[in-house]
């Protein structure tokens, strides 16, 4: 087949592959790299379970081949942390029971992240767009809104 080497950071880390150039970065990043925070949902990028980060934007891991990741940065759920530390965010779902079976929760917290960054101080109604490209079949929404806005709270206070 055509493999390539593609060279990318994961989660801080340089790493590289030699892959087809068909694959996807999902693939690449569950089967090759044992990422497994990253799921697959719907594998069209309407569900948003597959979410990671990049260059710091949040993007659906099923729809990027590959090649697109060369010398850029990926970011999964395990990179937000600092070392053992959790995100504010992370801390934030556990505290506020935002997480039930827990498949849409990486996705929903990178895509939480990346919004904060832009909109650190969202209103409620702000937030539940931000997050409506990301499906869960658990919570409700309810208590995984007040966790985002917990932390867009906390960071108001520091301001």
């Amino acid at each position: 087949m055509n493999e390539r080497a593609i060279t990318f950071t994961l989660n801080g880390r340089p790493r590289e592959v030699q892959v087809p150039a068909h694959r996807t970065l999902l693939d690449v990043l569950r089967d090759d790299l044992g990422a497994l925070e990253v799921k697959e949902g719907c594998g069209e990028g309407v569900c948003g379970t597959c979410t990671v980060l990049l260059d710091d934007e949040p993007v659906s891991a099923c729809l990027v081949l590959i090649p697109r990741v060369a010398g850029r940065r990926i970011t999964t759920v395990r990179g937000l942390g600092e070392g053992e530390a959790l995100h504010p965010l992370q801390e934030a779902f556990a505290t506020h029971g935002a997480a039930q079976c827990g498949f849409c929760i990486p996705g929903m917290l990178l895509t939480a992240y990346a919004f904060l960054r832009e909109h650190p101080t969202p209103s409620r109604e702000e937030i539940r767009r931000a997050i409506a490209g990301n499906l869960c079949r658990c919570t409700g929404y309810a208590k995984i809104i007040d966790a985002i806005a917990r932390v867009a709270e906390g960071r108001a206070g520091r301001g």
